[in-house]
C-alpha cells in the first residue's frame, strides 16, 4: 500500500501530467509559453533583420521602426477587440465576425482556461499571428510609405481584413464549418499578406528607378541572420498550432523542417541553373518560401508531402518573383506576394492532396474526398483573396485621402530614416 501511494505521489510530480481539477497540463502549458516566445521572435528581431538588410543604408531604420511599431500596435487592437473578435462568442454582422464580449479581456483571468492550457496563454500565442501577418506587409512598400500612413493602414488592417479571416477559420465561422484546413496561417496569414502586398505595390507605385537602377540589398549578413531566426521561430509557429505538446506538434515540427530545407535548396537549385551562380540570398529566401507553403499543411501532412510541397514552393515562388519583377514590374520590395501569397495558395490547394493517408498524412474526414477537400479549400482561399484584396484597396484610399501614402520624390532621395525618423542607421 505505501508503494502504491509513493508512486500516485511521484506521478503527480511528473511534468506534462495534471491532476488538477481545472485540466491544466503543465506540459501543454510550457510548450505553449516557448511556442509564443518562439513566434515574438519572429518578428522582432526576425523580420525586423530579415527585412532591413534587404533595403537600402538610407532606410535601414524605417523598416525595423515599422516593425517594432506593428508589434506594439497590434498588440493593443489584440487586448482591445481583436481576440473578442476571432474568438468570442455570438457573432457581428452576420458571421463576419465574433462578439465582443470579451472585450478587453473580459472574463480573461489568471485562472481561465483554453483546453489544457490558460487563456493568458492562448492569447498571447494568438497575439502573435496578429503581430506578424501586417509586418509582413512592410515588405511590399518598403523605402517609400510615410511612417503614419503605414501604421494607420496595418492597424486599420489587422482589425477589418486579418480579424474576419482569423474568425472565419479559427474562430468557429463559416470556413472552418465547411471543414476547411488551414493548420498554421496559409490564408489566414500568408494569402492575406500577400494579396495585402501586392494592391499595396500596385497602389503606391515603383520605387524611384525601378527596374532600370539596381536596388541590391545594403547587408545580406543581416538579412541571413534574420531568415536563421524565421526558421527556427516557425517551429513555434507550426507546432504551436497543435496547442498542445504531443504527436501532431512533433509531425508539425518535423515536416514545417522538411518545407524548408527542400524550399531553400530547390530556389538556389533554380537560380543556379537560370544566372550560373546560386546565391545566399536566395538560399534564404526559398526557406522562406518553404516555410509559408508547408505552414497550412504543416499538422495534417507526412514527410512524404512536406518534401513535395516544398519543391513546389522553391521552383513556383522563383519563378513567381522572376514574373513580378522581370514580366510584371510590379515593385512589390522585398517579394511578399510571390512568397507569401503565392506560398500560401499553394499550401491551401496542397494540403488537400497530401492530407490523403494514401500520401502519409492524418487522413481525410470519413467521407470526405481528395477533390471535395479540394473545393473546400479553393473556396477559402477565393474568399480570402476577395476579401483581403476589396479591403486593403478601400483602406489603402481612405488613409491616402486623410494621410499621403507616398512620400516626395526629394524625401525618397533621403531616405526613410532621415526624412521620418532625423536618424540614421549608420554615421560613416
Amino acid at each position: 500500500m505505501k508503494r502504491f501511494a509513493s508512486a500516485l505521489l511521484l506521478l503527480t510530480l511528473l511534468p506534462g501530467v495534471s491532476f488538477a481539477a481545472n485540466g491544466l497540463d503543465s506540459g501543454d502549458t510550457a510548450w505553449m509559453l516557448t511556442s509564443t516566445a518562439l513566434v515574438l521572435f519572429m518578428t522582432l528581431p526576425g523580420l525586423a533583420l530579415f527585412y532591413s538588410g534587404l533595403v537600402g543604408n538610407r532606410n535601414v531604420l524605417s523598416v525595423m521602426m515599422q516593425c517594432f511599431a506593428i508589434a506594439c500596435g497590434a498588440s493593443l487592437l489584440w487586448v482591445i477587440a481583436g481576440y473578442s473578435l476571432v474568438f468570442g462568442e455570438g457573432s457581428l454582422f452576420g458571421g463576419l465576425t465574433g462578439g465582443l464580449g470579451q472585450a478587453f479581456l473580459a472574463g480573461v483571468t489568471a485562472d481561465s482556461m483554453s483546453g489544457t492550457i490558460p487563456e493568458t496563454v492562448f492569447v498571447m500565442f494568438q497575439m502573435t499571428f496578429a503581430i506578424i501577418t501586417p509586418a509582413l506587409i512592410v515588405g511590399a512598400f518598403a523605402e517609400r510609405m510615410r511612417f503614419s500612413a503605414m501604421l494607420s493602414f496595418c492597424l486599420l488592417w489587422l482589425l477589418l481584413v486579418y480579424v474576419p479571416v482569423a474568425h472565419w477559420v479559427w474562430g468557429g465561422g463559416w470556413l472552418a464549418e465547411m471543414g476547411f484546413m488551414d493548420f498554421a496561417g496559409g490564408a489566414v496569414v500568408h494569402i492575406n499578406a500577400g494579396i495585402a502586398a501586392l494592391v499595396a505595390a500596385l497602389m503606391i507605385g515603383n520605387r524611384r528607378g525601378f527596374p532600370k537602377t539596381p536596388m541590391a540589398p545594403h547587408n545580406l549578413p543581416w538579412t541571413v541572420a534574420g531568415a536563421c531566426m524565421l526558421w527556427v521561430g516557425w517551429f513555434g509557429f507550426n507546432a504551436g498550432s497543435a496547442v498542445a505538446s504531443n504527436g501532431a506538434a512533433g509531425m508539425a515540427m518535423l515536416v514545417t523542417h522538411l518545407g524548408a530545407a527542400t524550399g531553400s535548396l530547390t530556389w538556389m537549385t533554380c537560380e543556379w541553373i537560370r544566372f550560373g551562380k546560386p546565391s545566399v540570398l536566395g538560399i534564404a529566401t526559398g526557406m522562406v518560401a518553404g516555410l509559408g507553403t508547408i505552414t497550412p499543411a504543416s499538422g495534417f501532412v507526412g514527410p512524404v508531402g512536406a518534401i513535395v510541397i516544398g519543391l513546389v514552393a522553391g521552383s513556383a515562388c522563383f519563378f513567381a518573383t522572376m514574373i513580378m519583377k522581370r514580366k510584371l514590374e510590379i515593385d512589390d520590395s522585398l517579394d511578399v506576394f510571390p512568397v507569401h501569397g503565392v506560398g500560401g495558395m499553394l499550401g491551401i490547394l496542397l494540403t488537400s492532396v497530401f492530407v490523403s493517408a494514401q500520401f502519409g498524412g492524418m487522413g481525410l474526414p470519413d467521407g470526405v474526398t481528395i477533390g471535395q477537400q479540394f473545393v473546400v479549400q479553393l473556396t477559402g482561399m477565393v474568399a480570402t483573396v476577395v476579401w483581403c484584396g476589396a479591403v486593403t484597396f478601400v483602406l489603402l484610399k481612405l488613409v491616402n485621402v486623410m494621410l499621403p501614402l507616398r512620400i516626395t520624390a526629394d524625401e525618397e532621395n533621403q531616405g526613410l530614416d532621415l526624412v521620418e525618423h532625423e536618424e540614421r542607421g549608420y554615421d560613416i
